[in-house]
């Protein structure tokens, strides 16, 4: 599963035969095609490409999927548009699941939690500790079941807040998170290789402190997340951003 990971963070675009290529080419690891799609699964990856039959094992038929709201929008100001998404976290002794809402206009992790299973509980904490900080135009994620959820998107309905999902298979609805989970995953977890869920916990809160208030982005202008994120907050939020 680690080894999958690696590969699918360098190439979301492949599917379970080509990582299943992949694994016997950089690890001479001889799975079967079965045994890759039952650990995607596990892991809750899919290849970010368009399929005639989609994947639909993490998502629920039952809950309403929402158009995508953004495709000629550009993120001009902070919390105009969060984006949220759930990525697997290798770890010594067993996994983890990270979740993370970021602001898109200064990449600013807004909120994250993590834990051992992908119950909904925690992706749901993460969302209401974010509505403290603030309240978004509109909150952007996949059509995965814990996000069209009824209970997740009542919470965003209560405020209100326009719900935007990810088109099927569309890796650019959602490309911030994306890049985000590859730059956590290389600057952090990977390098760190954590025993267990609490020294992941102990050692992300130190990265994301630094992601945010420490790491220049050359997107940014070379400033960081927070310089981005509080400076050009309008006076009328500032009382309710103090952290």
């Amino acid at each position: 599963m680690e080894k999958i990971d690696k590969i699918y963070t360098d190439l979301p675009f492949y599917g379970t035969r080509r990582i299943k290529k992949e694994l016997r080419r950089r690890h001479k690891l001889q799975v079967n095609r079965k045994c890759v799609r039952r650990l995607m699964r596990k892991m809750g990856l899919e290849a970010i490409y368009p399929k005639k039959k989609p994947n639909t094992s993490d998502s629920d038929n039952q809950h309403r999927k929402y158009p995508y709201l953004l495709r000629d929008l550009t993120a001009s100001r902070p919390n105009q548009i969060w984006g949220t998404d759930i990525t697997y976290v290798k770890l010594d002794h067993g996994f983890a699941y990270l979740v993370a809402i970021m602001d898109w206009h200064s990449r600013y992790v807004i909120a994250w939690e993590i834990c051992n299973s992908l119950e909904i509980d925690f992706v749901l904490r993460n969302l209401q500790k974010a509505l403290t900080v603030a309240i978004p135009e509109f909150h952007n994620s996949d059509q995965g079941s814990h996000f069209t959820s009824p209970r997740y998107t009542g919470i965003l309905q209560e405020h209100p807040i326009q719900i935007s999902m990810d088109g099927r298979g569309r890796c650019m609805d959602n490309i911030f998170t994306e890049r985000l989970w590859r730059t956590v995953k290389y600057e952090n977890i990977y390098i760190k290789s954590y025993g267990n869920i609490e020294e992941a916990r102990a050692g992300l809160t130190l990265y994301f402190n630094f992601y945010n208030n420490d790491r220049p982005h050359s997107s940014l202008d070379d400033l960081t997340p927070n310089e981005v994120y509080f400076n050009k907050i309008s006076n009328k939020l500032a009382p309710a951003l103090t952290i």
